[in-house]
């Protein structure tokens, strides 16, 4: 039989015990792991890990090779037939190995099966069929029978399985039946009560696991196991989808609860019904802890219930949405419950119902309606079936014959493919957004009841939700997708323009447009006084401002029409009818309002005279009437203003009378429904920016407006100008060109600068609103010192629970918690140590003692009782008189007291301790009484030499040094050495110090006094941390005001002392507090730097390793402490490269940092439990064995409660590829994945697995499978398997994507959203529990609970170089200064991907944690924020906790981020969230808004586009000549100043200062305003101003593409140490398009400008705005450069040079890369272009038009036109140009057609070409007088021109490319690609002459590094001959 294993070549003999991997609490990540090698061969002595070698096809044979491995070393050739066995099934599963990778597994395999064969005999019997049955006999007596009470749960699973596939050998082996199948049953029944399990182990009885002992746990599974009268679903046995045959008695389902029930009435998959069990479970369990609160706790005894109003509760959270649905829809719920209903049985079972049917929705939880519209009709099928009660079974309505997905395949499968093809049509998202529906389309079809009607249930295939959208004649063209039919998208369309702008937000730009009118109107006044509006005159002309807004309301109506054209059929009629209502009464406003002011032009009427005539009707002008008419909806809308809760009610009213009052004012939607706040909020908001507004228009009047009324007067008095050029208007009036020029700045200007009074007001409110929250109070060490006593009291308010008793302040006062504070503490200082943030001396300073309070003062950390007894030493000696002075002195600072009290008493301790004798004893009780009694008597100074207590305190350090050191295998020595010490010691005190002791010290017996001595208590470990204690309180001199030295560990200390000063929730017991969950998804970012990462050196010699220990030199030597590393030789260290690799990667942007980081929670909550349980929480101080078994229970159970309050799961989604990958970074990235969980036995790692099975045809299919798993023992443990209708990120966006799939596995009532790059501290994790408590503050929010609650974050990479301290500066000012007036007053938080903490159970219900349609949700995070509040919900902000986060630190990866993030905004300009919010809030909520979402890009493009227009207006006033004309006029002399002014008002924005306002105000707040201002004179020195102008075009650049041409995509910056230099190339093709194109085009302005302009040479002030630019022009150009280490470096220069030549040179091809040719990345660049629409082509041709007018006006002003005005000069330019054009062609075509062949007429043809030229210029230079300054000008003039062609030809490409011009097109963009390249490269090859340049610019980089001991000049230089670990 064994034989039959098959033939062929033996494979390398390989030993399977290395490839264990044994688990330990201690054990670290390893890099060292086992590579499959290409052909599994196992070649070069490489061992593999079968298991990882598995096809997914092929993974039921998995539990075979890994029960092989286990039983390798026992009997190897029992594990032989095993391997056997799992050929013999992978063949039988694909015969013909169509399976990918199936073939090379099955010759492996039998390789190695032909080896094993040879190498392995029977050992217990004779035969293959009789060794397998006397091993699997002698496995199970072994393993299932002896000792299994004393095994883990964890350890009898593994053997159950082992059984299990051993059975299964046997029966492979032994085919016929045999005395073992009866047992086997028995094994089979229990190894499933010893399955897998995440939290809650509810299959294993035995041994009890103290979880199960939670009386809610208990109580929870006790309640779903309740069936009484429920009817049993009929079930047909049928075989289950994974093939698996079991015995019949086996593969029957057993219902033990209702959610078996549910899985077998409605088909669900085992996999979610066991998920969603626990997660029920966990929920009532949690959510009854917190209501019944502690009071059961100790009622043990007694059976506890599940309250009733817990699953009340629990129905009211999961079902909230629900009903508000029906409500809206008018429907009737299907939630049913009996009145007369004895149970929660049916509650439970609607509850389940929900779970399961989200649980097994994939794509579709995005889509919440789509749920509800599910849920309704199978809870109106649950309600049928056990209404009926009367039958015992009944027929299950959701059945598939041989399926066990029936729920999966009928119900989400029909909806999923619908969006797949949407996904598909969308071509990952670069189509137009209006060709395709999206996740809101598809959700918001069940907004209407139409889909009743159409969809039906089941569901209609045919209804026109699952209708084909794209029709069989759609054809592509030019890269433009042509349809005849569409899908209809669904009340909004996402059209590309920047009308959205005004369409969402038309309130406000009415209110500008309007007030810049009448400002304008008021100032154009006689007098320009305000209060000119009174004048008759005047006002009349203000009332126009009505006809404006008439227009702009005809605008909006027109803009809902057009806009939204592409979803007319999908709104109902009544919307439909709205829409044209809106547009004809707007467009009859449109007519009546101008009709009726003309015809009231006669009859002008002041503001008096129109207030009195309104009381006389009669009188008064139709114009009037009209205009109060048209206001009269806004006066109502303006006293509902005034009565929000009247408003509230009515807009979220679903009857349909006030539906149909409302329908003018409000479309029926069913979110954005009455989002207003309680009345403090809105008087908080409204006065910010009326305060705001007031100061914006006084600044825009008498700045902006008013000073520009008077020159505009005289411009347009003036008679027509002389012009220098052809003007084609010479009859313009009043000289409006000049006129329009000169205020369209201004203009622009007045619509932008409210961003900059919102920046002003923002940051002094959040100023004055941090420093009321308290923060900053304590911000240095100092100030720690000084507060640190009352930090145990503020402790015991803020973090202790009060456990249902209600002390009084006073009494809490006086009665701080000690002992819990210093259990707190300590850990946080070990932590601190641990993270090597401390040294073991500072460490030491900084604990509270362990060993218990044995004295009457609370003993504080040595760090502020440290130098006390040294002064209090000195002190002593100085006093000679009187006592009351010594205690004077010594009160003065209260730790000296506490100091001199302690060492006292300890030292008294100490003695009593060690000390045997009565006699000596007795010796130190006379010294204590004589000491005492002089106390007393106040006699110490008289009676006691004082002075001499110097050479005491020497003699008790010797002491204490001895006590310290004794070794117990040389007693005697050590004994005699520390009796003498004694001895001595007492003869100083009796002789020396006691002036009256000369009969204390005496012997009363023959044996020595002080000879026989106790060491016992040396052993202890509290013991010894007293002496060492006593013995820094003696000896240290030092002031320890500088401990901790390391600014992180100042940091975090000072934080978490300042925080426990803030206004917090006190924090609940934990067994009271709310559960929550943790979920990070991660891609393929690094998860542990290997030795080779960290060893691996850039092209300068620098390694990371290298460059982490210069940054971080201080934590390198407390590394090196901690892991007691001291020879200093470097191959030693090498030794101990895993515990490098854990350091290094915990000071990068790793997943192994961000683990660590939350499973601090986990520790934070053990030790809190502990706290809760024990009152004192003493754990470390317990001596006798019963309180030791106590404290294991206790440890234990809190561990439990641990369990269930605290989840974590990391979503790593191609973890399941990553296994099975050849590829080394993503196998090692699965090995550290492993470890981690292994090393985290409560980490959970889910993935999307995706097996690939043979189908019948032989061909292959692919299903997907959300799977969770955990560490084992030695491998990962698969717990749930749920399978998936696709694959889940085919559909959205990649991050929202992986949250949403692994979402199903969370736990808890909230849920934090943590990135990848971020850290956690666990002395924030103390404070989660005060955090979770704001979800039910309803004292403070009131009916507005939290939905999501905001942290700030730390970002800890500002270190790392000065760019990274800018971002780090920006970021922190964004999460801290800037939320905090987001969420109050403003009231308009969102997520931003920040540590924010969800109310997991109102967004699991609502469409999730974030948004995932494809492209429009690229900042997938803010729009879970948007859709939040837009539900109802409410975003609250929170500073007393604070999370790490990694941000990037090169200009590149910056860069980057910045254009992912405008791409976003772009985005959301364009979405119909932004549209409903704008429209929804009221008017000043939306202006916050406004200006802190998308209209922050907005304002910061028009502040580009500010300059812009100033400097074509420049150019046009210069090359006309009507600048030298009328601006230099003498009449407008005098009003020069006022236009200068005006014009400086905008050049603040180019300095770049605007974001530094927040920053300052900041560091201000939490570092004091001189550090403050410190910081902010070193970042302009180191160029911060050049950086944000720069980044402010990024902003512009990005934003302004997506929104016109779209191309919005994820940009990976990637989060590495970055000190490497960017070649030239590669800063050319990131900035060319968005800076460099656009600089030099400032640059030709400025020059044309300079060389042309006449006016303000004089004016120091118009300098200055110039100057602006310039600097803007400067920061644009050369900022990746002066930003690039290295950059100004020779050699690296001419590197650069050559680079970017061979760059340019390469022509393009396929698979050339952007990287290898410019041709390739040329033809990228256009991208967008091919993919948008006609109108934004049309667009951006006319934009291209700007630039013919250099040409236009430089040929009119050169000499060789001698003043000639004709249309004719410009033409003969024309024919300059084209002649140039043909020539350059015909050089073209001569290199191709004669260039190889005929060399000599190609050099003849040259040569003629060179002579004609040199003709003619000779003929132009002599004839025509044609000067050098006109050949430069007309350079100057014809280069913008041809980039003008170039442009139009790259817009019109498709057409060019038809004609033989499209090689021209590209060659001449080539010819300008060089000469940019050649203009910004001659700057730095010019200054890298200079050797000091690069090392100013190494100092400019990484000043902040070099502050901290860190040598960037040797980084940067190289490492040539410096060994990787250099001591010093």
């Amino acid at each position: 039989m064994a034989s039959a294993g098959g033939a062929g070549p033996s494979g390398p003999p390989r030993s399977t015990s290395q490839t264990g991997r044994q688990r330990t609490m201690a054990r670290m990540p390893t890099r060292a792991y086992t590579m499959r090698p290409d052909g599994f061969s196992g070649e070069d002595g490489v061992d593999v890990v079968e298991e990882e070698l598995v096809p997914s096809s092929l993974a039921p044979i998995v539990p075979i090779l890994r029960a092989a491995n286990e039983i390798e070393e026992e009997n190897p050739r029992v594990a032989y037939l095993c391997r056997f066995t799992a050929f013999e099934k992978a063949h039988i599963m694909d015969p013909n190995s169509s399976g990918r990778g199936v073939r090379q597994f099955k010759t492996y395999l039998l390789h190695r099966l032909v080896k094993d064969e040879q190498d392995t005999k029977p050992v217990l019997a004779t035969t293959d069929a009789r060794e397998i049955q006397k091993f699997y006999e002698q496995y199970c007596r072994k393993y299932l029978e002896e000792d299994q009470e004393k095994r883990k749960p964890e350890e009898m699973a593994r053997h159950y399985q082992i059984a299990s596939v051993l059975y299964d050998v046997l029966k492979t082996v032994t085919p016929d039946k045999h005395e073992y199948d009866k047992y086997a049953k028995g094994v089979e029944k229990e190894k499933a009560s010893f399955s897998q399990y995440n939290i809650l182990p509810l299959n294993i009885s035995v041994p009890r696991q103290p979880i199960m002992e939670i009386p809610e746990i208990k109580a929870a599974v006790e309640l779903l196991r309740q069936m009484v009268d429920l009817p049993m679903p009929r079930i047909e046995l049928t075989q289950s989808s994974d093939g698996k045959t079991v015995p019949d008695e086996m593969d029957r389902h057993v219902v033990h609860d209702l959610l078996d029930w549910l899985w077998q009435t409605f088909g669900f998959q085992k996999g979610n019904v066991e998920n969603q069990k626990e997660h029920l479970i966990l929920l009532l369990a949690n959510i009854d802890m917190r209501q019944q609160g502690t009071s059961h706790h100790s009622e043990r005894h007694v059976q506890h219930m599940i309250h009733s109003n817990t699953v009340i509760y629990l129905m009211d959270k999961i079902f909230n949405n629900y009903n508000s649905w029906c409500r809206y829809l008018h429907l009737e719920s299907n939630i049913r419950i009996p009145r007369d209903a004895s149970t929660q049985q049916p509650e439970l079972l609607y509850i389940g119902l929900y779970l399961l049917i989200w649980g097994e929705a994939s794509n579709v939880r995005f889509m919440p309606e789509c749920l509800c519209y599910i849920f309704h009709h199978m809870a109106r099928d649950l309600h049928d079936i056990i209404s009926n009660r009367s039958e015992g079974s009944f027929e299950p309505p959701f059945q598939r014959e041989g399926s066990d997905d029936a729920f999966l395949q009928l119900v989400i499968q029909p909806i999923y493919r619908v969006m797949q093809k949407e996904a598909a049509r969308s071509k990952r998202g670069t189509v137009s957004h209006s060709m395709w529906r999206n996740y809101d389309d598809l959700n918001e079809y069940f907004w209407s009841k139409k889909c009743f009607k159409k969809l039906g249930w089941p569901m209609d295939p045919t209804a026109d939700f699952f209708a084909e959208t794209r029709a069989k004649n759609e054809t592509e063209q030019h890269g433009h997708v042509i349809s005849r039919r569409r899908a209809s998208k669904t009340n909004f369309v996402e059209v590309r323009t920047f009308l959205h702008l005004f369409r969402s937000f038309d309130r406000m730009w009415a209110f500008f447009i309007l007030a810049f009118q009448a400002m304008v109107i008021i100032a154009w006044s006689p007098s320009g006084l305000l209060s000119s509006i009174f004048e008759p005159e005047v006002f009349k002309n203000v009332l126009t401002i009505f006809i404006t807004a008439a227009f702009l309301n005809f605008l909006q109506a027109t803009l809902e029409i057009i806009l939204n054209w592409k979803a007319w059929k999908s709104l109902e009629c009544s919307q439909r009818i709205r829409y044209i209502l809106k547009f004809a009464v707007a467009v009859a406003w449109l007519i009546i309002l101008p009709t009726t002011y003309s015809s009231s032009i006669q009859n002008p009427t002041g503001l008096v005279k129109f207030v009195s005539n309104w009381i006389n009707l009669q009188n008064e002008t139709i114009y009037n009437y009209a205009v109060a008419l048209y206001m009269l909806p806004n006066i109502f809308s303006a006293l509902f203003f005034m009565f929000l809760p009247i408003r509230r009610a009515l807009e979220r009213s679903n009857a349909r009378i006030i539906r149909f009052l409302l329908w003018w004012t409000q479309p029926k939607l069913y979110v954005a429904r009455g989002m207003y706040e309680d009345t403090c909020s809105l008087l908080k908001y409204t006065t910010f920016w009326i305060l705001l507004l007031i100061c914006k228009l006084a600044f825009s009047y008498y700045v902006e407006i008013a000073p520009l009324v008077e020159p505009t007067r005289i411009i347009m008095s003036l008679e027509r100008p002389p012009y220098e050029w052809h003007e084609f208007f010479p009859n313009l009036r009043h000289n409006l060109g000049v006129v329009v020029t000169v205020w369209a700045p201004i203009v622009m200007v007045y619509f932008m600068d409210t961003q900059i009074w919102y920046a002003i007001f923002s940051t002094i409110y959040g100023g004055v609103h941090g420093a009321f929250s308290r923060l900053g109070e304590i911000r240095t060490l100092g100030m720690l010192r000084s507060r640190f006593e009352a930090i145990p009291r503020a402790f015991g308010k803020k973090l202790v629970p009060n456990h249902g008793s209600h002390l009084k302040q006073d009494e809490e006062d006086k009665n701080p918690p000690f002992d819990k504070f210093a259990d707190i503490w300590n850990a946080f200082i070990n932590s601190l140590r641990e993270e090597d943030l401390l040294s073991n001396r500072e460490k030491d300073l900084l604990v509270v003692p362990s060993s218990g309070s044995e004295t009457s003062v609370f003993q504080w950390p040595p760090f502020l009782l440290a130098s006390k007894i040294p002064i209090a030493l000195d002190m002593a000696k100085s006093v000679k008189k009187k006592d009351d002075e010594l205690m004077k002195r010594i009160k003065q600072d209260p730790y000296t007291e506490y100091a001199v009290i302690e060492c006292y008493e300890t030292l008294l301790d100490i003695l009593y301790s060690i000390i045997v004798e009565q006699s000596d004893k007795n010796v130190v009780d006379r010294i204590c009484d004589s000491i005492q009694d002089s106390i007393r008597r106040k006699s110490l100074v008289k009676e006691f030499r004082l002075d001499e207590l110097p050479q005491l305190s020497a003699k008790f350090d010797k002491l204490l040094n001895l006590l310290k050191e004794y070794d117990e295998n040389d007693p005697v020595k050590k004994n005699t050495q520390i009796a003498n010490l004694l001895q001595d010691i007492m003869e100083i005190i009796t002789q020396d110090i006691m002036k009256n002791g000369q009969g204390v010290l005496k012997d009363e017996g023959p044996k020595q006094l002080f000879a026989d001595l106790n060491l016992d208590s040396l052993k202890h470990v509290a013991w010894r941390e007293k002496c060492i204690r006593l013995q820094l309180l003696l000896t240290t001199k030092e002031s320890a005001i500088y401990v901790p030295t390391n600014l992180e560990a100042r940091r975090r200390i000072t934080f978490f002392a300042n925080s426990l000063f803030m206004k917090m929730p006190r924090a609940p017991p934990v067994r009271s507090m709310m559960s929550f969950s943790v979920l990070t998804p991660y891609f393929k970012e690094e998860v542990l730097f290997s030795p080779e990462d960290l060893h691996k050196k850039n092209e300068d010699g620098i390694s990371i390793l290298f460059y982490l220990r210069k940054i971080y030199p201080d934590e390198f030597r407390n590394f090196l402490e901690r892991i007691e590393f001291k020879p200093k030789d470097e191959e030693e260290l090498k030794d101990s490269m895993n515990d490098i690799c854990l350091w290094a990667s915990y000071r990068g942007q790793t997943l192994t940092r961000t683990v660590r980081g939350m499973m601090y929670y986990r520790k934070a909550l053990e030790i809190q439990c502990l706290q809760d349980t024990k009152d004192p929480a003493k754990f470390d101080r317990y001596r006798s064995i019963e309180s030791y078994q106590e404290l294991q229970s206790g440890i234990e159970m809190a561990q439990a409660i641990a369990d269930i309050k605290f989840t974590y799961v990391v979503s790593c989604q191609v973890y399941g590829m990553q296994k099975t990958s050849k590829d080394v970074k993503d196998k090692s990235r699965y090995q550290n994945i492993l470890d981690l969980m292994i090393i985290n036995p409560s980490l959970r790692v889910a993935f999307i697995d995706e097996v690939e099975a043979p189908t019948g045809n032989g061909a292959t299919e692919k299903t997907y499978y959300s799977v969770l798993v955990k560490g084992g023992e030695k491998y990962d443990e698969e717990i749930y398997r749920i399978k998936l209708p696709g694959r889940p990120t085919d559909i959205g966006e990649g991050k929202p994507e992986n949250q949403n799939h692994a979402i199903i596995f969370t736990r808890g009532e909230a849920l934090q959203a943590i990135d990848m790059n971020q850290d956690n501290y666990i002395e924030e994790a103390f404070k989660m529990r005060n955090v979770l408590e704001e979800f039910d503050e309803s004292k403070k929010y009131g009916k507005s609970k939290p939905t999501i609650l905001g942290l700030r974050e730390h970002i800890f990479t500002g270190s790392v170089s000065s760019l990274a301290w800018f971002m780090s500066n920006q970021e922190t000012s964004f999460v801290t200064i800037g939320q905090r007036v987001l969420a109050n007053p403003l009231k308009v938080r969102f997520h931003y991907g920040h540590p924010d903490i969800f109310d997991r159970l109102f967004h699991i219900t609502r469409g999730g944690i974030s948004k995932a349609s494809k492209t429009i949700n690229l900042s997938e995070d803010i729009f879970s924020g948007f859709n939040s509040t837009m539900r109802g919900g409410n975003v609250t902000h929170h500073e007393y906790m604070q999370v790490g986060k990694g941000r990037d630190v090169g200009m590149n990866q910056i860069s980057s981020f910045e254009a992912k993030v405008a791409n976003g905004n772009g985005e959301q300009t364009l979405s119909r969230d932004i549209y409903r919010l704008g429209r929804r809030f009221d008017f000043y909520r939306m202006l916050s808004f406004y200006f802190t979402t998308v209209g922050f890009y907005f304002s910061s493009m028009v502040t580009v586009l500010t300059v812009y227009v100033f400097l074509y207006g420049r150019l046009y006033l210069v090359m006309s000549g009507l600048e030298r004309s009328i601006m230099l006029d003498p009449r407008n002399q005098q009003n020069v100043k006022a236009l200068e002014n005006a014009l400086a008002s905008q050049s603040i924005f180019q300095l770049g200062l605007l974001l530094v306002l927040p920053m300052v105000m900041e560091v201000g707040l939490e570092k004091g305003f001189r550090t403050a201002l410190g910081e902010f004179v070193i970042m302009q020195l180191q160029l911060a101003s050049v950086f944000f102008t720069f980044q402010l075009g990024t902003k512009t650049h990005y934003y302004g593409r997506t929104i016109l041409h779209g191309g919005a995509k994820y940009r990976p910056t990637g989060r590495g140490f970055v000190v490497y230099h960017a070649k030239f190339a590669e800063n050319y093709r990131m900035y060319s398009r968005s800076h460099f194109v656009k600089g030099l085009e400032l640059l030709i302005l400025l020059v044309v400008y300079l060389v042309y302009g006449r006016s303000y040479r004089s004016s120091s002030l118009y300098l200055f705005v110039t100057c602006s630019i310039w600097i803007l022009v400067a920061s644009w150009l050369f900022a990746p450069f002066i930003f690039n280490p290295s950059c100004f470096e020779w050699q690296k220069t001419v590197d650069d040079w050559t680079d970017w030549r061979k760059w340019m040179g390469n022509r393009g091809g396929i698979g050339m890369s952007v990287e290898q040719s410019w041709e390739a990345w040329w033809v990228g660049e256009q991208e967008h272009l091919r993919k948008t629409s006609i109108r934004a082509l049309l667009l951006e041709i006319i934009l291209s038009l700007r630039f013919l007018i250099y040409q236009y006006g430089i040929v009119y002003h050169l000499n060789i036109a001698d003043h000639h005005k004709s249309i004719m000069v410009y033409a003969v330019s024309w024919v300059v140009m084209l002649l140039v054009l043909v020539v350059l062609k015909m050089v073209s075509i001569g290199r191709q057609k004669f260039g190889t062949d005929l060399q000599l007429m190609f050099r003849i043809l040259k040569g003629l070409l060179f002579l004609g030229f040199v003709s003619v210029m000779a003929v132009l230079f002599v004839v025509l007088h044609l000067t050098i300054s006109d050949v430069f000008a007309s350079i100057l003039g014809y280069l913008p021109t041809g980039w003008c062609l170039l442009l139009i030809g790259q817009a019109c490409s498709p057409l060019i490319k038809r004609t033989m011009l499209w090689d021209s097109i590209m060659e001449l963009g080539r010819s300008y690609e060089n000469i940019m390249g050649l203009i910004l490269f001659l700057p730095i090859g010019f200054l890298s002459w200079f050797p000091f340049v690069s090392e100013f610019q190494t100092r400019l980089l990484f000043n902040q590094a070099f502050s901290r001991g860190l040598q960037i000049s040797r980084i940067l230089a190289g490492q040539k001959g410096i060994g990787e670990f250099e001591f010093e």
